[in-house]
């Protein structure tokens, strides 16, 4: 079987604590009843049809959250049935090639259970296990705090994506005031912003998810735990703001671009038809004195020449001061 951890955490007398049966479950203990104020924690990872048939005719599973749960493509939810509650959360992680990966846990909350089903997710809970262990005293909240901590774990994995995008994006950004982004960059930023929205159409309902949690009444979760729950809310919340203002940032890199080369064009064509103005004088001044007329004024002035040249450089002088003055050279 699938299972990557099992463990019964069962209250000690003073009821300040849960403590764990020592090591694995066996198959036969795993199933027998859970006594009075105990709960099991089982992890599954990409379990069979069979093995999950198994684990739901013990706990009581609803067929169709079962269904769900070996469906890796769910979106986020929270479903209440008769005796569980069954949510599905996502899991991202970024690839090489700045690429989004999704993986899905499922979890199915009872009185005395947590079961969680991972598909494609790399980051396991044994560590966060371990971790939980360490502080039975939380530990014995029960199975409501455990799904806390594993919801907030996964939360938590969102944000050191939007860092390293955000480190990306911002060195995009500085490179676009200096320079038009080139044809790989801009397929790049567009890379981006479609991995961004399809994040966001995915992850974006487990604020709906931890807001439930947080702010309704729903079954099996303790009042009194609420407020962890809205704590994991901050977190889906600030990983959105973040998500949504990358967005606009990658948005504002082509349009910055975009109106910087403008810019950049406009003064090139200033500059163009600056000196197209100054070439335009002696151009002029020469076609009119080049035409084959015999009788042209001043042909035969002995400083017709040099009066000529005078002319053009006088206006070409002026031209050029008028063009300095407004900045078009």
């Amino acid at each position: 079987m699938t299972i990557i951890a099992a463990r019964r955490y069962v209250p000690d007398p003073t009821g300040r604590s849960a403590a764990r049966i020592p090591g694995p479950l066996a198959l036969d203990d795993r199933f027998s009843a859970v006594p009075d104020g105990a709960f099991d924690w089982i992890g599954l990872c990409e379990p069979s049809l069979e093995e999950m048939t198994q684990v739901a005719s013990h706990y009581g599973l609803h067929p169709l959250a079962v269904e769900d749960a070996l469906n890796p493509q769910q979106m986020p939810k929270l479903d209440q049935y008769q005796k569980h509650l069954f949510v599905v959360a996502r899991t991202a992680t970024l690839e090489p090639g700045e690429t989004l990966a999704y993986g899905q846990t499922a979890f199915f909350l009872g009185a005395d259970f947590i079961i969680s089903v991972r598909f494609g997710s790399s980051r396991a809970h044994l560590g966060l296990r371990d971790k939980l262990e360490a502080d039975p005293e939380r530990l014995a909240e029960g199975a409501d705090y455990v799904l806390h901590a594993v919801l907030d774990f996964i939360v938590d994995g969102y944000l050191p994506i939007m860092e390293r995008l955000e480190a990306v994006a911002h060195a995009m950004e500085e490179s676009a005031i200096d320079v038009f982004p080139e044809q790989q960059t801009i397929r790049r930023i567009f890379r981006l912003r479609r991995q961004l929205r399809r994040f966001e159409r995915i992850i974006g309902p487990m604020e709906e998810v931890c807001q439930r949690l947080a702010e309704s009444h729903v079954a099996l979760i303790d009042p009194t735990a609420r407020i962890w729950f809205r704590d994991v809310l901050d977190h889906v919340r600030r990983a959105m703001a973040r998500l949504r203002g990358l967005k606009e940032t990658l948005a504002a890199i082509v349009e910055t671009a975009s109106l910087l080369e403008q810019h950049r064009q406009g003064e090139m064509t200033r500059q163009l038809a600056a000196w197209a103005g100054l070439l335009a004088v002696p151009t002029a001044v020469a076609g009119i004195y080049g035409m084959n007329f015999e009788y042209i004024p001043e042909l035969k002035w002995h400083y017709g020449y040099f009066f000529v040249w005078g002319v053009i450089l006088t206006i070409c002088g002026g031209l050029y001061w008028r063009f300095r003055r407004i900045g078009w050279l």
